[in-house]
C-alpha cells in the first residue's frame, strides 16, 4: 500500500546499522520498489549489499529464510503473513520485526473538539482508500455527540471524490487489486443483513477497484466488520456510554497497532492513552508515523519497531565483553 515508504524505511536503518539487505516487494507494486532500489545503487551503495529479487513470495520466504546468511527478517504484511514467516524464522531462531495488521478504534467523547474531530477522521479515513495499516475504521463515539458525529461525518464522506488519481479533483482512487471491491462489499453485505445502518456508499463501482466510500451506524458487535480488518474505505460507528466501556471495546480485539482518541480533557487524554492496549497512540490527531518515532504493535499486530532510535535496534546485536 505505500511501496515507497516501507521499502524506505527498512532500508534506511539496515544500511545505516551497517547491514547487506535482500528486498522482496510485493508484487502489485514492482516499479516503484525497483526505482527506489536503482537510487540506492546510484547513490553509491555496492551491488551486493542492496539486492532486490522477485518471484513467488512464499518460494521466496522458505528460500531466503532458511539460509544461514540471514540474520534478521523485517515484514509488513497481514497477520496470516506474519505468522508464517515466524514459523519460518523460528527454525534458524532468526531475529524478526513484524509489522502487521490492525483494526484501529477511534473514540470520540463528548467533550471534544466536535468539528475538529468530525473533519480530521473523515478525511483520515478515506485515505489511500482505508488501505492503511493504521486507518481509523470503528468509531467509538459518547452518546451525547453520536448521532451528531455521524450525520457530520456521513455528510463529509458524501462529498469525497473517487477517480483517477492523477485527476486532480480526486480524492480517493481505486482499492489494490480485485479481491479488495468484492471482500468489502460481502463484510457490508454481513454487517447491514444484522441492522447495520448504511448511510452512504456499500457499493463497487462499475469498472476497476474501486468502492464508495462508506459509513455504516449501529454497527451489530455480531458483524464480521466489527471483528475482521476491512482493509478498504469502510468507516463503522457504534455509540458508548462509559469510559470503561470504550477501553473494552477498544481492547477486545486481538490486534494492537494503532488507536485514537480525540477528548480536551487533559487528565481523561492521559487516563486512555494508558489504557489503550496498543503500540501507537494519537490524541485529537491521527499523524501518529514520523521519522523520529518508533512505529510498531502489540499482541497480533506484531512487535518490534521501525522510525526513531528503535528502528535501529533490531539490527544490532549486544556483545557484552567482561575483561580482568
Amino acid at each position: 500500500n505505500f511501496p515507497v515508504n516501507l521499502m524506505c524505511k527498512k532500508m534506511a536503518a539496515a544500511l545505516a546499522a551497517g547491514c547487506s539487505i535482500i528486498a522482496k516487494p510485493p508484487e502489485e507494486t514492482p516499479a516503484s520498489t525497483s526505482a527506489i532500489m536503482q537510487c540506492v545503487i546510484d547513490g553509491g551503495v555496492p551491488g551486493n549489499v542492496a539486492q532486490l529479487v522477485y518471484g513467488v513470495p512464499d518460494m521466496v520466504s522458505r528460500h531466503l529464510i532458511a539460509s544461514p546468511i540471514i540474520r534478521k527478517v523485517s515484514f509488513t504484511g497481514s497477520v496470516p503473513v506474519g505468522k508464517h514467516l515466524l514459523k519460518l524464522a523460528a527454525d534458524g531462531v532468526k531475529r524478526t520485526t513484524m509489522e502487521l495488521g490492525g483494526h484501529a478504534p477511534v473514540l470520540i467523547f463528548d467533550d471534544c473538539d466536535l468539528e475538529k474531530a468530525i473533519t480530521l477522521s473523515a478525511t483520515t479515513k478515506f485515505r489511500n482508500a482505508g488501505q492503511v495499516c493504521i486507518s481509523p475504521t470503528r468509531f467509538y463515539v459518547q452518546e451525547g455527540v453520536y448521532d451528531r458525529f455521524v450525520a457530520g461525518f456521513a455528510e463529509l464522506t458524501k462529498k469525497v471524490q473517487v477517480g483517477n488519481g492523477l485527476d486532480a479533483g480526486t480524492v480517493m482512487g481505486p482499492l489494490a487489486n480485485g479481491r479488495r471491491p468484492t471482500a468489502i462489499a460481502a463484510l457490508v453485505d454481513d454487517a447491514t443483513s444484522k441492522g447495520a445502518k448504511l448511510l452512504t456508499g456499500g457499493a463497487r463501482g462499475d469498472q476497476g477497484f474501486f468502492f464508495a466510500p462508506t459509513v455504516l451506524s449501529d454497527v451489530p458487535m455480531s458483524a464480521k466488520v466489527m471483528d475482521d480488518e476491512p482493509f478498504g474505505p469502510v468507516a463503522l460507528m457504534r455509540p458508548f456510554k462509559t469510559f470503561d466501556e470504550a477501553i473494552a471495546q477498544a481492547n477486545r480485539l486481538p490486534f494492537g497497532l494503532a488507536a485514537y482518541a480525540f477528548t480536551e480533557n487533559a487528565r481523561q487524554a492521559n487516563l486512555v492513552a494508558d489504557a489503550l492496549d496498543t503500540g501507537m497512540v494519537g490524541l485529537n490527531s491521527f499523524v501518529i508515523s514520523m521519522p523520529d518515532a518508533p512505529f510498531g504493535g502489540v499482541k497480533e499486530s506484531g512487535f518490534g519497531s521501525e522510525g526513531g532510535p528503535e528502528g535501529l535496534d533490531s539490527y544490532y546485536v549486544t556483545k557484552a565483553v567482561h575483561q580482568y
